[in-house]
């Protein structure tokens, strides 16, 4: 698959997704409606698609937000130093999409890796797993957990 900015699905953005994927904004704590999913299956930028985040590397960080281990494929996910708010912190984006995804920490699970990726829902769309081969995603599918 090829993944692109898609004006077409810019356009369709709600204007929540549009603030924090187009303007770098923050989704309040704990209202992103990933935040608490836990079905199987990935999760992909919502205006290029790019593949992100796997469900297998998902974990409760009591953040308020979706948390990971680690993308899918690290190159799909570009670093960017962060000076806002007073804070020095990194900020994470999807490499075609250049969507603002969220921030990465260096605060989670040791046992896998030490970082977390925190990431507003508003950035994704969730593909399950019994739909990715259709949504043409099936290369992944070895990256999420069985059902």
């Amino acid at each position: 698959m090829k993944y692109v900015k898609n004006q077409d699905a810019i356009d369709k953005l709600t204007p929540e997704q549009f603030r924090v994927t187009q303007q770098n904004g923050t989704e309040r704590a704990g209202t992103g409606e990933l935040t608490g999913n836990k079905e199987p299956g990935i999760y992909v930028d919502i205006v290029s698609g790019e593949p992100l985040f796997a469900s297998s590397d998902k974990f409760e960080s009591g953040c308020g937000w979706p948390s990971f281990t680690k993308p899918i494929v690290t190159e799909f996910v570009t670093e960017h130093s962060d000076e806002g708010f007073g804070m020095i912190r990194t900020e994470v984006r999807s490499k075609h999409g250049d969507s603002h995804l969220g921030h990465v920490f260096n605060d989670g699970p040791r046992d896998r890796g030490g970082l977390r990726y925190c990431i507003n829902s508003a950035s994704l769309r969730f593909i399950h797993r019994d739909e990715m081969t259709d949504a043409g995603y099936g290369d992944y599918i070895d990256q999420v957990e069985d059902i």
